[in-house]
C-alpha cells in the first residue's frame, strides 16, 4: 500500500487554479520531495493531505484512508511542521511536547519516554528545561520537528523545513531528517525551493509548476536525463545566445546573467562552441564547465531558477523573522 496517493487532485481558488489534477503515488518509507517556485502548488498540495483544505476536485488517501471521507483518522496518522514557527516560547521544550502529547492523546508514562527519545534525537536534550525564548532560530526548527513526531506518525510532513536558516543550521537539520528516515521508520515528504536539499535527503523528487508536476523521479535520474555536461558562458553580447541551439551538441540554451547550454558530450563539444562562435561574431570571454545538477533540472522542465530574491511580500517576511529567531 502506498503511503500517500492522489487522483487527478485539483483545488480552486475562484479562477485561479492551485493544485491541477495532480495524479501521485508516494510508497511508505520513502522521502519524496515536492520542489517549486513560491505559488507553484507545494503548500496548497500539502494542506489538502494534512486535511486543512478540501479539494475541488479528484481524491487523496493517506495511509490508505480518503481525506475528505476521514479526515480525523488521517490526522492521527501523520506528523506536520509548518512553514510558519508554531511553538509557544514561553514554555520550555520538553512543555511544547507534553502539551502537543495531550493533544493527541498519547498516554502520559508513552510520552514522557517519547519525549526522552526526541529531545535526544534533534540534540535538544541538554536545553530540554529551557525556555524556548532562548532558543536560536535552528533549535526552534529542530524542536518543531520532534513535536510532529511526538505521537509516532506513519507519515511526516516538513514544509520548506530549512527556509530562512543559514547553511550551517541547515546541513545540521538535513543530518536530523536523515536520521529520521532511518530510525523512524516514516514516510517522509518535504517541500522546499533548495535544489541541494532535494538532491541530498530525498529518494525522489517532482518538481510542481502551475499546479502540475512537470517531472517526476530519482534526483540522478532527472539530472541525467537534461544532458551530460553544463557549459556556462559569459558573452560580450547576449542577443545572438540562442543561435547556439542550432548546433547538434546543444540540447538547450537558457539566457541570464550568463548563459547556459545543455550539452550532450561536454569535453567534446567544447571546441566546436568556439568555433561556431568565431563563424558567428559572438565574443566569448569565459566558458565553464560542469555537470549537471538539480537545478539546471528545474531550469530545463520549468525555465527559470528559484531564488529567495523573487519570494512574494508573505515570504519575505517570514524569512525576516525565522532569521532573527521569532
Amino acid at each position: 500500500m502506498d503511503a500517500i496517493e492522489t487522483v487527478g487532485l485539483t483545488k480552486k481558488f475562484d479562477s485561479l487554479t492551485a493544485v491541477d489534477s495532480l495524479n501521485l503515488s508516494i510508497p511508505q518509507g520513502e522521502v519524496f520531495g515536492l520542489l517549486g517556485p513560491n505559488g507553484a502548488g507545494k503548500t496548497t498540495t500539502l494542506n489538502i493531505l494534512c486535511t486543512i483544505l478540501r479539494p475541488t476536485f479528484g481524491f487523496a488517501k493517506v495511509n490508505g484512508v480518503d481525506v475528505m471521507k476521514d479526515p480525523d483518522a488521517v490526522r492521527k496518522s501523520i506528523g506536520i511542521v509548518f512553514q510558519d514557527p508554531a511553538l509557544d516560547v514561553r514554555l520550555t521544550a520538553r512543555e511544547n511536547l507534553e502539551m502537543h502529547a495531550e493533544l493527541y492523546e498519547v498516554d502520559s508514562e508513552v510520552a514522557s519516554k517519547r519525549i526522552t527519545e526526541l529531545l535526544a534525537l534533534v540534540e535538544l536534550d541538554s536545553r530540554a528545561n529551557d525556555l524556548v525564548k532562548t532558543y536560536s532560530g535552528g533549535m526552534k526548527r529542530r524542536l518543531e520537528i520532534a513535536r510532529g513526531l511526538i505521537h509516532h506518525p506513519s507519515v511526516l510532513f516538513l514544509d520548506e523545513p530549512t527556509i530562512g536558516l543559514d547553511p550551517q543550521t541547515r546541513s545540521k537539520i538535513w543530518g536530523h531528517i536523515e536520521r529520521l528516515s532511518k530510525e523512524e521508520d516514516i514516510t517522509i515528504v518535504l517541500t522546499t525551493h533548495y535544489m541541494e536539499e532535494a538532491e541530498k535527503l530525498c529518494d525522489r523528487v517532482g518538481i510542481i509548476d502551475h499546479g502540475k508536476i512537470v517531472a517526476l523521479g530519482k534526483p540522478s535520474e532527472l539530472i541525467h536525463s537534461v544532458g551530460e555536461d553544463i557549459a556556462s558562458l559569459t558573452l560580450e553580447d547576449n542577443s545572438k545566445a540562442k543561435e547556439f541551439e542550432s548546433l547538434k551538441s546543444v540540447k538547450k540554451v537558457f539566457v541570464g546573467e550568463t548563459v547556459r547550454l545543455v550539452l550532450v558530450d561536454g569535453a567534446s563539444s567544447v571546441p566546436s562552441l568556439f568555433d561556431f562562435a568565431a563563424k558567428k561574431g559572438i565574443k566569448i570571454r569565459s566558458l565553464t564547465l560542469q555537470t549537471p545538477t538539480l537545478n539546471d533540472v528545474f531550469l530545463h522542465f520549468v525555465g527559470r531558477e528559484i531564488r529567495e530574491e523573487h519570494a512574494d511580500g508573505k515570504t519575505l517576511m517570514r524569512l525576516r523573522m525565522r532569521r532573527r529567531g521569532m
